[in-house]
């Protein structure tokens, strides 16, 4: 991966760890990159900066990494026209330094964006194409050289009844600034600009809700596959889908639905990534940690063995510690009993778990 001259030139003012200081030690990506799978995890440049065990467990671990927040909306363009590159310059940095890939996440969607911009798409269509033009072409033209696969559009399908935050629709399509400001044909708007700025550029859709075996999950099963299947018959651009499998024990989970669903969707041509991975424990704990983390084992590894057996080359986690996770940082997510989700493959000692266990075994370490 080449980067820009002026990343190249910041290397020795940043304080990450030395180049191969410990990629090269026996981890997650070397087992998966003997499998022909690319392992990968969602990661903070804060903490690849102050935390340098964090940074050195990334290095080994990982070969494809995904900013948490770096590259959505809000942290690259926060005033109309400002882009702010300097934190996802910081992230490709430290994966050049150890031979990691970079993927970006998200080009739009209806969260994490500046106080700006749902205003902006207000004032109507011409308003609303002209902002995600500019976006798009600042973005994709300043990560070129070292981001090759975007989440181009991420969560635009409608939640049914019965899920977590249902959409108050019936349709397809969940309800967002975009939407109303120009209609369905957004979707492909965005993948056709996006192929006119990187032909050479992965495209993917990223949703999530789609794994469990309930009815709603195979209810946005089914909406995801009808919306993509016409983007498909209508030549619309597109390569790939990310599901980002942020799985909840308290739901069943079953191979067969699951593993249809990956199929059908390799079927119309496209790859099946999984973007997100981490696991919320059930609302009734086991009473000890190793069962705990037994149970969080299992469950991920029936999931995985599907999404492999189906033909998913691609897996990342939302992050690789408990240290530092959503799961117990978000106000929505974090358990209601006070106990700190054990979701993730390594610990908040950065020791790993079962659940690091069950990913070698799954990828046939």
């Amino acid at each position: 991966m080449r980067l820009p001259r002026r990343l190249a030139l910041a290397a020795a003012a940043t304080p990450f760890l030395p180049r191969g200081s410990v990629a090269q030690a026996e981890g997650l990506r070397a087992v998966t990159r003997a499998r022909g799978i690319t392992f990968g995890t969602a990661i903070r440049h804060d903490l690849l900066q102050s935390d340098p065990a964090y940074a050195a467990l990334v290095a080994r671990e990982a070969e494809l990494l995904v900013p948490e927040w770096e590259a959505k909306w809000d942290a690259l363009q926060p005033e109309p026209g400002r882009f702010e590159f300097g934190p996802l310059r910081s992230i490709a940095l430290f994966a050049r330094t150890h031979q990691q890939r970079l993927r970006g996440h998200a080009l739009l969607w209806h969260v994490a964006n500046p106080a700006w911009l749902e205003p902006a798409l207000a004032q109507g269509e011409a308003r609303a194409t002209a902002v995600m033009e500019a976006h798009f072409t600042a973005v994709l033209r300043e990560t070129h050289s070292y981001i090759r696969d975007w989440d181009v559009l991420n969560e635009i399908i409608a939640n049914p009844p019965g899920s977590d935050n249902p959409s108050p629709t019936q349709d397809d399509l969940r309800p967002t600034p975009w939407l109303q400001a120009l209609g369905p044909s957004y979707i492909e708007r965005a993948l056709r600009l996006a192929r006119g700025l990187d032909p050479t550029l992965r495209l993917t859709l990223n949703d999530y809700g789609v794994e469990a075996d309930t009815p709603w999950a195979e209810a946005k099963r089914q909406r995801l596959l009808r919306v993509v299947r016409r983007l498909v018959e209508r030549q619309v651009p597109l390569d790939a889908v990310g599901i980002q499998a942020h799985l909840q024990m308290r739901d069943p989970f079953r191979a067969e639905p699951f593993l249809a669903f990956v199929q059908a969707l390799r079927g119309l041509g496209l790859a099946v990534l999984i973007t997100e991975l981490d696991v919320r424990e059930p609302d009734q704990l086991a009473p000890t940690i190793p069962e705990r983390d037994a149970a969080v084992a299992d469950y991920v590894t029936r999931f995985l063995s599907a999404a492999v057996e189906g033909g998913v080359r691609t897996v990342l986690t939302w992050g690789l510690t408990d240290r530092n996770t959503w799961l117990a940082e978000e106000p929505g997510v974090a358990r209601a009993d006070g106990q700190r989700t054990r979701g993730l493959p390594f610990d908040e000692a950065l020791r790993p778990k079962p659940f690091h266990a069950a990913l070698r075994r799954v990828f046939g370490g």
